[in-house]
């Protein structure tokens, strides 16, 4: 893939497109379901999104596109520079972190071979492939993510905050100027879920240049470096923006068909039911 393209700011010092869509819509061919309904949406380096709504609404179906996993039916997805379609999938993947709790990992391997396997985007490792600089890269991510100790301890007795860790130690393997979190939170207890917040936090303060997007459903996950909101209702977009104008009772009492009430605290958010 050319070096072009890859989100990073440009000469000017203006942040890139790294993920766009236009028209975006999908879908299921067998019952003709809409999925997805024209999707005008874009994500620039260095920004930090976070997209919201009910189930079924589509979020995963977005992140599917951006992560280059399937094409829209109809309309244009751009993500770092190429356009599905017109570039080796595969290729395009390898440049796109990618965090989920589906993700297949052996129970058996140690954090430091989970994370060696991120070099070579599989889920066993290539030896071969993992040279001194690759190895000595996944030890320094490990402590980036403050789980250095976790090296040789086998992934499956870690526990669901440590999983999520080295899963994005993982996503960092190859660099990506875009890093896209499915649900990274699901089944933390409090602990936990903290740890990774102040970890993604951590990565938004520390590398400027990288462009995130998680999916949640809790506003509490969200770390205070979330700047964007997109709000998914059914699949369409409801609205998107700056966090602070999107984040508020009516918006999200829209998107999610009850009263619900929005308040903010140090930087973090908090969503209630307004309901008595």
């Amino acid at each position: 893939m050319a070096a072009n393209g890859t989100g990073a700011p440009g000469a000017d010092g203006a942040a890139r497109v790294v993920a766009a869509l236009d028209a975006a819509s999908v879908r299921r061919y067998t019952t003709g379901q809409v999925i997805l309904d024209e999707i005008t949406w874009s994500v620039r380096s260095g920004e930090h999104w976070a997209l919201l709504g009910a189930n079924g609404a589509g979020k995963t179906t977005v992140l599917r596109l951006i992560g280059a996993l399937m094409h829209p039916t109809t309309g244009t997805v751009e993500v770092l520079g190429h356009r599905l379609g017109r570039v080796d999938m595969r290729e395009l993947r390898a440049h796109i972190g990618l965090v989920s709790s589906a993700q297949k990992v052996p129970q058996d391997a140690t954090a430091h071979t989970v994370v060696l396997t991120g070099h070579t985007g599989t889920v066993q490792p290539l030896w071969r492939r993992y040279d001194t600089e690759v190895r000595e890269r996944a030890h320094a991510l490990l402590a980036e993510l403050e789980i250095k100790e976790l090296a040789d301890r086998p992934y499956g007795v870690c526990s669901g905050g440590q999983r999520a860790r080295i899963l994005v130690a993982r996503a960092l393997m190859a660099d990506p100027s875009l890093l896209l979190l499915d649900e990274p939170f699901n089944a933390l207890d409090l602990p936990s879920r903290e740890d990774l917040i102040d970890a993604m936090h951590r990565l938004a303060v520390n590398r400027s240049g990288l462009a995130t997007i998680t999916v949640t459903h809790h506003l509490e996950e969200l770390s205070p470096a979330i700047g964007h909101v997109l709000l998914l209702k059914e699949g369409r977009v409801l609205t998107s923006g700056p966090a602070a104008e999107v984040l508020n009772g009516a918006c999200m009492t829209e998107c999610f068909g009850r009263p619900i009430e929005v308040s903010r605290h140090q930087g973090r958010w908090l969503a209630r039911s307004g309901r008595a």
